[in-house]
């Protein structure tokens, strides 16, 4: 580490932690980063790795003065490059600062917004189980794509869909598919991602910003969709002794699948037989016995790569288990595919299909499944509930 270096205070806004702001002030005070270093005990070599980052995080917001670069960035930004024009004595006259949207720091910033607003939530009591479930036995519910807050036109489309429809459907088939399943222990419920159908008040994909047939009020899919899971985690409370959710991200909810996820654990924080997965990770994976499965939307990863990944992600869950099954979503129609050690399959929706899938020619059928598996043998039974069964209830 240089044994000068020359900090000011607007530095201290990139800190991250306490210790680092303490840090940065002792070389402020001190004029270099071993002095500063030494002052505070800490470690010449893990200073100038904390300094480099912090400096790096501000640089990135456009602020590295020794470069005569000042103008920072608002939060959720960051700098893609700065181009300065000097005079005949070295002095900057003209700067222009280029920058883009930084998604992982926005993705941040909304994670701690939704933690914020979730806090309030109310919370629901504990309830009493089954008396007899197997605990050999785990019942997976994958729900795929489901689509909340999508507008379908019967005419254009061949199906009427909206979110009073979906909400209808998804209740009735989850709870019909339940009662079909034996009375496992455990219980998934796996929700393969693009659970809402749009992630902004405009309606709009994220990432493409192509327009989107949505039915609806923003605010009121959310309600919808909640009430939707909510009913879905009770039906499976009654049936088995505790229930897990997965919320993976897709790409029609990035930030949707985020505080849906905290939303419900601050809703079943004190019912101990619930348990909301929250870690904002593209891949879950669920261990049962000498059986796993993965989840994921499989947007971002084509199926090939999957087994790879998984042996990557978890080696000791991979060496520890014989039956091994990935679970993804995305294309909305089922697939599977036996790859070396593991089994690869996407899944139905039970929404009905939009205006793009319609004038694309997507004609998938619409159902839910029950995947039983065994703590030894892997999949033993699986069950299906076809949404023309509840065709009067529509």
């Amino acid at each position: 580490m240089s044994n000068t270096l020359t900090l000011t205070e607007e530095i201290l806004q990139y800190c991250q932690t306490e210790r680092q702001k303490e840090l940065c002030m002792a070389v402020i005070k001190e004029g270099s980063g071993n002095a500063g270093a030494r002052v505070i005990g800490m470690d010449l070599g893990q200073a100038s790795k904390m300094l480099s980052s912090i400096r790096g995080r501000a640089a990135r917001a456009g602020y590295s003065p020794e470069h005569d670069m000042t103008r920072t960035v608002p939060e959720g930004f960051h700098v893609r490059g700065t181009s300065t024009l000097y005079d005949a004595e070295g002095n900057a006259k003209l700067q222009w600062v280029k920058s883009s949207i930084d998604h992982e720091r926005q993705r941040e910033i909304m994670q701690q917004a939704i933690e914020a607003l979730g806090a309030d939530l109310p919370r629901l009591p504990p309830t009493s189980g089954p008396e007899y479930a197997r605990s050999d036995l785990m019942a997976v519910y994958p729900l795929g794509d489901p689509h909340i807050g999508m507008l379908s036109w019967a005419q254009e489309t061949g199906v009427d869909w909206d979110l009073a429809i979906a909400e209808k459907a998804f209740r009735g088939v989850f709870d019909r598919l339940v009662k079909t399943a034996p009375h496992c222990e455990q219980a998934v419920i796996v929700n393969l991602g693009d659970y809402f159908h749009y992630d902004n008040m405009e309606g709009t994909t994220s990432r493409s910003k192509h327009s989107l047939d949505t039915d609806g009020r923003y605010a009121k899919m959310v309600q919808v969709g909640v009430r939707i899971l909510r009913q879905m985690i009770h039906s499976a409370l009654e049936h088995h002794k505790s229930v897990r959710v997965i919320n993976a991200t897709g790409n029609h909810d990035d930030t949707g699948s985020l505080f849906l996820s905290v939303c419900l654990a601050n809703i079943y924080e004190n019912e101990p037989r619930v348990t909301i997965d929250q870690a904002p990770a593209p891949f879950h994976y669920v261990q049962h016995g000498k059986t796993m499965f993965g989840v994921h939307h499989g947007h971002t990863c084509k199926p090939g790569q999957l087994p790879g990944v998984m042996a990557a992600d978890q080696p000791v869950m991979w060496g520890d288990t014989v039956h091994r099954y990935w679970y993804t979503g995305h294309i909305h129609h089922e697939t599977k595919k036996e790859f070396p050690g593991v089994v690869q399959e996407s899944f139905r929706t039970i929404a009905g299909r939009d205006a793009y899938a319609a004038w694309g020619g997507y004609r998938a059928g619409q159902d839910s499944k029950c995947i039983v598996l065994h703590n030894l043998h892997g999949e033993v039974e699986r069950h299906t509930v076809n949404i023309t069964q509840l065709a009067g209830d529509f």
